[in-house]
């Protein structure tokens, strides 16, 4: 019994490093759309397409991934999940060194599609590496890890993708002909240089995952798995708290820059001296020297952070707490702080609506775990089912900022709320001992 704990605890830690890995390349590629304009001469809506090429992955091969898994096993899935994103990373080179746009996308979403096979593959493989008690804990737990390279993406992003000055276009057409191509050729380099790096070491870990031994947790293959799975009120509950989450979190993370010039809070940091302190700290530099961008976008990244933070709390919570109760109650405290912002101006507006960050941390691994909790084999094809609804992250912001749109920033919230009033549902229905379990 000792040994096969040690050999878990040893395999959570080898596969936590996936969770790393997926966050900071994810957000790393999100770096490269400032160059990507400028290399390939893109258009607002062309670069929004790197998006598209994201969330659209995760809706084409999450359900096949859960089938593949079912009949390969979780190991030999990491495997393929890698050398896909090894793909990936290696097509970035010839769409920057051609300046083929095409290319890049294609490279993006066999990225995506590798990312989609780790996820449905290490989220259910942590989740059941131990008692099913501790199964949110530990995904919590993992999920931080993933937070944490979400965090230091940008900063690596920053440093080697975007350290030089990016040329307008209007200041490239005055360079003579031979000076334009050194210059695509140093961007081009400046491109697909960190993403071979990336590749490399990508397929060296898909090595390691060859020829480490891993616990096998699956026994057999399901026969008609996705009918029945199509016919269990708790699965298909939580499918839809998956895409209601992440759709909430990616519709309020993409629009608080907005929200907070929407408020004209660039100028109350400004006039509040300690405001102003932490925004020249964040930003590097005197707040005369930037834009109001640059004054509100310095505190996004507290909301961020804040889910980081949060995974770590959440790993301990949900271990001493039942998962489905800290859910309801982070739900609910979501839903209060929106409530807070909407009612209110200033500050108080723009530091409660930084604090649901904090609050959605525990989200998608406690949804997750609640979900695949008791369907044993078929695990594989719930992760792919739960996967797939992260294209909530592409229709959920579409709907807020078209509510923005026509009703303005603060009752557009009334959207985001009730996708959290259904999260806290699904969470107060699990902690009444498995409801709708069938």
């Amino acid at each position: 019994m000792n040994q096969s704990k040690k050999s878990y605890t040893i395999a959570f830690i080898i596969v936590t490093t996936l969770f790393f890995l997926w966050g900071f390349i994810t957000v790393l590629v999100d770096s490269l759309i400032p160059r990507l304009k400028d290399v390939f001469e893109l258009s607002n809506f062309q670069a929004v397409l790197v998006q598209l090429a994201f969330f659209g992955a995760f809706f084409v091969f999450s359900v096949p991934a859960g089938w593949i898994l079912s009949k390969i096993g979780y190991q030999k899935g990491i495997v393929l999940g890698l050398g896909v994103m090894a793909l990936g990373c290696v097509l970035f080179s010839p769409a920057a060194s051609e300046r083929v746009f095409a290319v890049f996308i294609l490279g993006y979403f066999t990225l995506a599609a590798g990312i989609t096979i780790l996820q449905v593959a290490a989220n259910p493989y942590v989740a059941v590496l131990g008692s099913e008690e501790g199964s949110s804990s530990r995904l919590n737990l993992a999920q931080a890890f993933n937070s944490v390279g979400t965090t230091i993406a940008p900063i690596v992003g920053a440093s080697f993708l975007l350290s030089d000055t990016i040329m307008s276009s209007d200041a490239i057409t005055k360079l003579s002909e031979s000076e334009q191509k050194e210059y695509f050729f140093a961007e081009a380099a400046a491109v697909s240089s960190p993403f071979l790096i990336l590749a490399a070491c990508i397929a060296f870990l898909a090595l390691i995952f060859i020829f480490i031994k891993l616990p096998k947790i699956l026994k057999k293959s399901p026969k008609d798995g996705y009918l029945q799975l199509l016919n269990n009120k708790l699965v298909m509950m939580g499918v839809v708290g998956i895409f209601l989450y992440v759709g909430a979190e990616v519709a309020i993370g993409s629009f608080l820059v907005l929200y907070f010039l929407d408020m004209n809070l660039a100028t109350l940091i400004v006039e509040n001296q300690f405001m102003n302190t932490i925004s020249t700290n964040m930003l590097g530099r005197s707040l005369i020297e930037v834009d109001a961008k640059a004054i509100v976008g310095s505190f996004v990244f507290l909301y961020w952070g804040g889910a980081m933070a949060g995974r770590f709390i959440g790993a301990v919570l949900t271990r001493i707490i039942e998962p489905g109760k800290v859910l309801a109650i982070f739900a609910s405290l979501a839903i209060l702080m929106l409530v807070v912002s909407m009612t209110t101006n200033g500050l108080v507006a723009m530091w409660t609506i930084l604090a649901v960050g904090l609050f959605n941390s525990i989200m998608f691994p406690t949804i997750f775990t609640l979900t695949i909790e008791g369907q044993g084999d078929l695990k594989p094809l719930v992760s792919g089912m739960l996967c797939t609804a992260i294209v909530g992250g592409a229709i959920i912001p579409l709907l807020y900022g078209v509510l923005i749109d026509n009703v303005g920033f603060k009752t557009a919230l009334l959207l985001v709320i009730l996708c959290y009033g259904y999260i806290l549902y699904f969470g107060h229905i699990k902690s009444k001992n498995g409801a709708f379990s069938k």
